[in-house]
């Protein structure tokens, strides 16, 4: 479905209004994206620039690496069928995996 009109958006953040021109909701078919952006372009630039931190703290789980054994911490729920390791281990797998 080709869009044929630029549509009016209100962002989220700001509250302002801004077009979603055809060019754009041409773009964000073309890369798959199925959403509408929800921010404004200077509130998009605002958050990227600022590197949109979340409020939130970063959860961490306990994990063992299984590469070397070591007690270590990730940022996201372990599960069996996947080898977690620390971040040594991590950086030497990622670079084997390279070549």
């Amino acid at each position: 479905m080709v869009p044929s009109e630029d549509k009016t958006l209100a962002c989220r953040e700001c509250g302002d209004s801004f077009i979603f021109s055809v060019g754009e909701q041409e773009f964000y078919q073309s890369r798959g994206l199925l959403n509408e952006p929800g921010r404004c372009p200077e509130c998009r630039a605002s958050r990227r620039r600022s590197g949109y931190t979340s409020d939130r703290p970063r959860t961490m789980y306990p994990a063992v690496c299984a590469s070397c054994g070591i007690d270590t911490e990730v940022p996201f729920q372990p599960r069996q069928e996947r080898p977690v390791y620390c971040n040594d281990c991590f950086r030497t797998v990622r670079a084997e995996q390279s070549f």
